[in-house]
Formats: C-alpha cells, structure tokens, sequence
C-alpha cells in the first residue's frame, strides 16, 4: 500500500490533498476533539488492515494560528486501529521540543500511546517515562518516520537513524491486535503526510 493509490477517510479531522513545495501532500488538522488530548484524530487509510510488517511516512508539523501556549506540532500514526475507531495503538512525535534546552521537555520528543486507556497523561501520573523519549527534529521540516511492528513489540525510527528513538516491548494491546492504519494529528497542529508505504509480513 502506499501514497498514490489510497482513499482516505477522515476521523474527527479535516483532511484534504494541498500543494506544499510544489509537491501534492495530504493535510489533516483537528475538526472535533479540539482540545482534548490522545483521542481518536486521525486520517485513516480506507480499507486498511495491518498486523505486523513496516509503516514509513514523511511527515511535516506547523503549529496553527491559534494554536494554545501547549501545542507542540504533535503529529505521527495511528495502527491497528479497529473497526469503530475505538481502540489503536499510535506513536507520535513533538517537533518543539526536539531542541529546546529544557531537559524536561527536550526528554519528550517522542511519545507512544495506546487509545483509549493508556494516554501519555496516565503514564505521567504514574510516572512511568518508558514510553517517550528525545529526538532531533524541529516544526516546518519533513520528518521520515519507520515503525516496526512485530507482534507486541514496535521499533520506531527517525530520520533514516540506524538506532530507534523509542522502543516498546509490551503494546498496550497486545500480540494480535490488527485494524487500520491512519496518519494522527494533536492539538494545535497542520499535519502534511507525504510517500507513505505499508509492508505487511503476514
């Protein structure tokens, strides 16, 4: 599967294909949920159904005009998302934070979620950091996400980087969870996607 031949369906968001640099790109920012944190906003790819294999994309985050004091351009994947967009798994990164000199934040460049239960706010409360990490990136440049995904296991890459920037074990949903794919965009933030390709192993 990949970027020239897929429809897509729009889930809580505004999704349309636009010309960025004199390329097509699709475009998705927040339609409902606007202000709510890790829920289902995404553009999902229609007809989609992935367990294990590879998702790569080029993605590029700005943060919109409006955008609250808390934004940070978080814009990433959403996989094995089920049939009524209740339950994925998503990874997704904070592009304002990649550089900034605040230890605390710049710690929180990367972030792994897995809807609806385990947001990055209930690993916070409960302290528990094994799910985001740091990574050099900026807003207003393409960003080249590879995610591994091997049973309850998943790899994510940046950048072409032969070490991932974030590793989890134990996927919130477990071994053989599978469902569709989407491109998730947060609050404050106009998400481009760009030469996407999904290799399933099985």
């Amino acid at each position: 599967m990949n970027s020239k031949t897929t429809p897509i369906e729009a889930v809580h968001t505004a999704v349309e294909y636009v010309t960025l640099n004199d390329e097509p790109v699709l475009r998705v920012v927040k339609k409902d949920k606007l202000m709510a944190f890790d829920e289902n906003t995404y553009a999902k790819l229609t007809g989609s159904v992935f367990h294990n294999g590879t998702i790569e994309v080029k993605m590029l985050s700005r943060l919109l005009p409006d955008a609250p004091d808390f934004a940070r351009g978080f814009i990433g994947i959403a996989f094995r998302i089920n049939e009524d967009d209740t339950a994925f798994e998503s990874f997704y990164v904070r592009p304002t934070n990649g550089r900034i000199n605040d230890p605390v934040r710049k710690n929180r460049g990367v972030q792994y979620f897995s809807y609806p239960k385990y947001t990055f706010d209930y690993f916070r409360n409960l302290g528990i950091t094994d799910f985001e990490g740091p990574a050099d990136i900026g807003l207003d440049e393409w960003i080249s996400l590879k995610a591994v995904i091997t049973d309850a296991k998943a790899e994510f890459y940046l950048n072409d980087c032969e070490e991932p920037v974030l590793v989890v074990e134990h996927m919130k949903h477990g071994k053989d969870a599978k469902g569709a794919l989407g491109f998730f965009v947060d609050i404050g933030t106009e998400a481009f996607f760009k030469d996407w390709t999904i290799t399933s192993t099985d």
